[in-house]
């Protein structure tokens, strides 16, 4: 049976990602950290699956730091949707304290906000639920999904409380083999420049003179250097396109330090 890696506990969004994403059985193998699902898609798992972005909250810095240190290759990507449930043992008027990933509190402000609770950031959002019923206190509650609310037998006490309801989250799945072109693909890079004026300029340069879209671009500091960054971009076509090969040949000559993260089909929203 397929192994796929995800951070967190039974019933988190990555592992309900996994699942919509293979489409069939599959063994999801709970990690700690982003890190560790990377380490263990390169030594034990045959996949992994990572979030990167939310519609709401943006991109998912500690994802991108982790993807830094990527020796797998992304194959492919997932957008799904993210439906936050308030589970807990109380009513909604005897809570005033709230558990889960600060990506899902951020993505629950409002309702947040209008009740007036505490936040209370963890690790994941399933994980919030063990937490939740290992306290047995009524005016503790959390955010995850109905699916962590099934497995940890702990009731709902509200559905749909994100700021907006087209709350999607976009995985990157991640495995050993490069993938084929399919005729509608997306390559993601990393890379740094020089600190310079124009370094930026040039690079963006070399995609507008080979017509290449780029998607996204997002900048992380390197932790190396003060002030210095990792940008991670996403752009269309496939590393084996004549034209892509071209460019990041191109790119090689204006970078300090680039790394082909890998070519993929490009998903849909649902």
């Amino acid at each position: 049976m397929t192994q796929v890696s995800f951070q967190g506990e039974r019933g988190a969004y990555s592992e309900a990602a996994a699942k919509n994403y293979f489409q069939e059985e599959i063994e999801t193998i709970p990690c700690q950290t982003f890190s560790n699902v990377i380490e263990n898609t390169q030594n034990k798992t045959k996949y992994g699956i990572i979030p990167v972005e939310n519609s709401i909250e943006g991109s998912v810095g500690e994802s991108y730091d982790a993807l830094f240190s990527l020796e797998v290759n992304v194959i492919g990507e997932t957008y799904f949707r993210i439906e936050h449930c308030l589970i807990g043992t109380g009513k909604i008027e005897e809570i005033d304290s709230v558990y889960s990933h600060p990506q899902a509190l951020g993505q629950c402000r409002k309702f947040i906000e209008k009740n007036n609770f505490k936040t209370i950031p963890t690790y994941d959002t399933a994980g919030s639920v063990e937490i939740i019923k290992k306290l047995d206190k009524k005016n503790c509650a959390c955010i995850a999904s109905r699916s962590a609310s099934e497995i940890h037998e702990i009731p709902i006490i509200a559905e749909n409380i994100s700021n907006n309801p087209n709350n999607y989250t976009r995985f990157l799945i991640i495995g050993e083999k490069n993938t084929e072109p399919s005729g509608k693909d997306k390559t993601s890079i990393i890379f740094s420049i020089k600190h310079e004026p124009g370094s930026l300029f040039k690079i963006i340069e070399k995609f507008h003179n080979e017509s290449i879209n780029l998607t996204k671009i997002e900048s992380r500091p390197t932790k190396l250097s003060v002030w210095e960054y990792n940008f991670f971009v996403d752009f269309e076509g496939h590393r084996e396109e004549p034209q892509i090969k071209n460019m990041l040949k191109n790119l090689k000559e204006e970078t300090t330090f680039l790394k082909i993260l890998g070519s993929y089909a490009s998903a849909k929203v649902n």
